[in-house]
């Protein structure tokens, strides 16, 4: 009897499957609507968007006839629709920072960058599925939020706004637009520090932390600085009226869209050149 060993011919494959930016997009996708932190961190910025305004409208509707002269010149009704995007944008910005950090955290970066050895599609794919979806979700909560307080005011005739008087549909529009960059702004401090702790405190520091700080400065170089930093700058997204020490809506964006830009590329860079 021959003593040769069986030979095992194994099945040739017809194509091989290529790493795409839209499949690592897919990818992205899948870990993102899987993580609890996502639906958590979104439900809560739905709900403070859309609550805020109607609680905020509740209690002015009911003490309008109480405030003051100057306490109603305060209550602008677009102030009053708006006023959850200055709270959800904490929730939008945790969730900027956990897509990323997380897999830090977990030790998945290094098979998320193992499959996508060029890194960098693999970021902007966290990017894109985190913008769409922000924006996406945030936008209805805005106009429903709109409508809603404008509803419970409708006992006030001045307090009424119409969607299409000038400027309103661009501030509820910018609204969106606002909590979306920001989380973009907080996914490159993310990539950055590849901390949770850590990106979540430098964000609070740069939107929570340092605006206030400006007040101990002369009032003229509060005015001329002010105007300039990430939050007081996108925040001119969403402001019907303007001060006179602050952007345009134009201007204000696009200083919020270069601070977002100039984030992603340090962040592009350090994934690039450290390790996992």
């Amino acid at each position: 009897m021959s003593g040769s060993g069986a030979t095992i011919s194994l099945p040739r494959l017809e194509e091989r499957s290529r790493v795409t930016q839209a499949r690592v997009a897919l990818s992205e996708w899948t870990k993102f609507v899987s993580l609890r932190s996502t639906r958590w961190s979104l439900g809560v910025g739905m709900l403070l968007t859309i609550a805020l305004p109607i609680v905020f409208a509740a209690v002015t509707a009911s003490h309008w006839a109480h405030m003051s002269t100057a306490e109603r010149a305060d209550r602008h009704p677009l102030d009053i629709a708006l006023a959850g995007v200055n709270v959800a944008q904490l929730a939008i910005a945790v969730l900027g920072v956990l897509v990323i950090s997380g897999e830090y955290s977990t030790g998945m970066i290094r098979s998320s960058l193992i499959a996508v050895p060029k890194r960098l599609p693999v970021l902007w794919a966290k990017i894109a599925v985190y913008a769409a979806v922000s924006f996406i979700l945030t936008l209805p909560a805005v106009i429903i939020a709109f409508f809603a307080s404008q509803a419970i005011l409708s006992r006030h005739h001045i307090l009424q706004i119409s969607f299409g008087d000038p400027g309103v549909a661009r501030s509820v529009l910018g609204g969106a637009l606002y909590v979306t960059l920001v989380g973009i702004f907080a996914l490159g401090i993310g990539t950055i520090l590849r901390n949770t702790a850590g990106g979540i405190a430098a964000f609070a520091g740069i939107f929570f932390v340092i605006p206030p700080l400006m007040n101990i400065l002369p009032t003229s170089w509060n005015n001329a600085i002010s105007q300039y930093l990430p939050s007081e700058a996108g925040r001119q997204l969403f402001s019907l009226h303007h001060a006179a020490h602050s952007l345009s809506p134009t201007a204000g964006g696009l200083l919020m869209l270069g601070y977002c830009a100039l984030t992603v590329t340090v962040a592009a860079v350090l994934l690039v050149r450290r390790d996992a």
